[in-house]
């Protein structure tokens, strides 16, 4: 989109990006069009202060692209994704706690609210137990550990449209790059 907007408008682009793997993309899109988009490596939540740096006290429009990318599942090593043996990560940067953290981490109750409030995973309390009873075993670290410790947990695991895996991934990856706090306070600092 960002590539739409610098084509349909005579407008300068400031990017945000908290992924560090974005910079290549970002460096070609300011060869393409020099003195109109600026990458910044930062957080959305942060807008306010690396809008201050950059010297821009007052924008036209802000578009959030929240939530995990393509390109961020089709990485292996980045821990997203259940389909391949990956390090289970799921952070969106470099830096905080990962999903290998939180599940080795979090007790029993933590755990189950995180996948009934960000995954509304109905089998929360039985997949939040058999995590702790893995991991009493054995340290929980890969992605396809989680997903059959999580498949094994989850009542009908084989009649399920999708994978049994996939909303307490997705409870684990808001977790771990805290997504709805960041999305608040972006949404907040735009209002500035």
């Amino acid at each position: 989109y960002s590539r739409a907007l610098l084509s349909a408008a005579a407008c300068r682009v400031i990017a945000l990006d908290r992924d560090p793997h974005v910079k290549i993309l970002a460096d070609a899109l300011a060869r393409e069009f020099p003195g109109h988009f600026l990458f910044m490596p930062a957080r959305f939540s942060a807008m306010m202060t690396v809008l201050a740096d950059v010297g821009v006290n007052a924008v036209d429009a802000i578009v959030l692209d929240i939530g995990v990318s393509s390109m961020q599942f089709d990485e292996d090593v980045r821990g997203f994704s259940f389909q391949r043996e990956a390090p289970l990560d799921m952070r969106m940067g470099d830096e905080g706690a990962t999903a290998a953290d939180i599940v080795n981490g979090y007790s029993e109750a933590e755990l189950a609210r995180i996948l009934y409030e960000y995954g509304e995973e109905k089998d929360s309390r039985r997949i939040a137990r058999a995590i702790v009873q893995a991991r009493n075993v054995q340290k929980i670290t890969t992605t396809r550990q989680l997903a059959e410790i999580i498949s094994g947990a989850v009542r009908g695991a084989g009649r399920m449209k999708i994978h049994p895996a996939t909303r307490s991934f997705q409870a684990l990856r808001i977790e771990v790059n805290q997504e709805l706090a960041e999305l608040e306070a972006a949404l907040a600092a735009a209002e500035h």
